[in-house]
């Protein structure tokens, strides 16, 4: 056991977190390209805005579909080949889809190649970032999340400097061959977590719950509040975010002014994420993760009252430390409570929730503007989304834990 743990603990873990973290930055940085390539892309081709954004949506639903399959596949074949096959899809559908000839088969490419190849990494890293950290387990899932957070920050300028040069074909096809140059060497980085390198170790490692089965797992009340919390969190910031700069527009802020209320968000995100990590670590991932949730539904519900830039600022930056910050515990509560041997497919599961909420908010806000022809009723809305979510995760009970000691035995 001390061998075990010693590994575990082993200065290698830091490298599973750089690698996971490089790999979610530019795999969502490649899926999130799409909304800088927008306009070139539908000026050139004469395709509908609305067609190629689409293409998002779709690239959603297949991340949300594939999630638990891949995860269920590093389960089963380990984290680096699943991750490898990922990588080399991705930089492969990207290609592809910058030689799109028609709509549908850019949406069908791009949403179902790109969205379904994005969704190899996320579960499979973080399952495997759970499983090499026995302290500081919140922490290092969070900076992997955080590397995923600078997408925006790195891929998107890097997407919007490439697409003034050349066209919106070419620039993909860079950014195509950048992720395969970087990708699948540092895929080669992943390895198992030491506890799931034997198969005493996964007994031990799993503990009282190492009879569970996948079925049981997922059949849980434990894990269907896991899932329901996250898609309820996931549809409450998903609204605020897609929207929140035609919002700011139609408050009279100017295009420009309006987009750097994104930038602020995501800076603001990237400190939460570390900040709520060590929350985690500190006082309990799911204390935490409840007490995030209540105050992430009256972030959303304080841009209804906002009309000014400085106020968007100060509300972005509430907001986005808030919601990125609680999305990482999902994972660490699942790893307290689920066998390791299964950790792909619970997160994958609980990752698929969560697609499947940020689908739902770029719809509904739209149907809400067009109903109303403002946007208020989308924060309101947010914020009865953002309360269910607190209400559901209060809910969640852990595994009861075995007796550590047996009872003596008489003399």
């Amino acid at each position: 056991m001390s061998n075990a743990h010693i590994q575990k603990q082993s200065p290698y873990r830091w490298v599973i977190v750089a690698a996971g973290g490089l790999l979610g930055c530019i795999a969502i940085g490649a899926m999130f390209s799409l909304p800088v390539f927008l306009r070139p892309i539908s000026e050139e081709t004469g395709w509908s805005v609305t067609g190629v954004s689409s293409a998002m949506t779709i690239g959603f639903i297949a991340m949300a579909l594939a999630s638990m399959i891949w995860g269920s596949l590093s389960d089963r074949w380990g984290p680096r080949l699943v991750v490898s096959i990922g990588s080399a899809v991705l930089a492969a559908a990207l290609a592809l889809a910058s030689q799109a000839t028609s709509l549908i088969e850019f949406q069908l490419v791009f949403g179902l190649a790109v969205g379904g190849a994005t969704a190899a990494i996320f579960a499979p890293m973080m399952a495997c970032v759970t499983g090499w950290f026995d302290t500081q387990r919140s922490l290092a899932v969070s900076l992997v999340s955080a590397g995923m957070g600078m997408a925006p920050m790195t891929m998107s300028p890097f997407a919007a400097w490439l697409v003034t040069i050349y066209d919106w074909r070419t620039s993909l096809l860079i950014i195509a061959a950048l992720t395969g140059a970087v990708m699948i060497p540092v895929a080669l980085l992943v390895r198992r977590p030491p506890a799931l390198e034997s198969q005493n170790a996964v007994a031990s490692s799993d503990g009282e719950r190492s009879d569970m089965s996948v079925a049981q797992a997922v059949r849980s009340p434990q894990f269907i509040i896991l899932f329901l919390t996250n898609f309820f969190c996931c549809a409450t910031h998903s609204g605020p975010i897609f929207h929140t700069v035609s919002y700011a527009i139609s408050c009279g802020i100017p295009m420009i002014a309006a987009v750097s209320i994104y930038s602020v968000e995501g800076l603001a995100g990237m400190g939460g994420r570390v900040a709520f990590g060590l929350f985690g670590d500190r006082f309990g991932a799911k204390r935490v993760l409840v007490s995030g949730l209540l105050l992430q539904a009256f972030g959303a519900l304080a841009y209804f009252f906002v009309r000014d830039l400085g106020a968007f600022y100060a509300v972005a930056a509430v907001f986005g430390f808030i919601y990125a910050g609680i999305m990482p515990l999902y994972a660490v509560i699942a790893r307290e409570n689920f066998p390791l041997r299964m950790m792909g497919t619970v997160i994958g599961g609980t990752a698929m929730a969560g697609s499947l909420g940020m689908a739902t908010g770029p719809l509904a806000g739209g149907l809400i503007y067009d109903t109303f022809a403002s946007y208020g009723w989308l924060y309101i809305g947010a914020w009865g989304i953002g309360i269910g979510a607190f209400l559901i995760a209060l809910t969640f009970r852990p595994f009861p834990k075995a007796n550590a000691e047996p009872a003596p035995l008489p003399a």
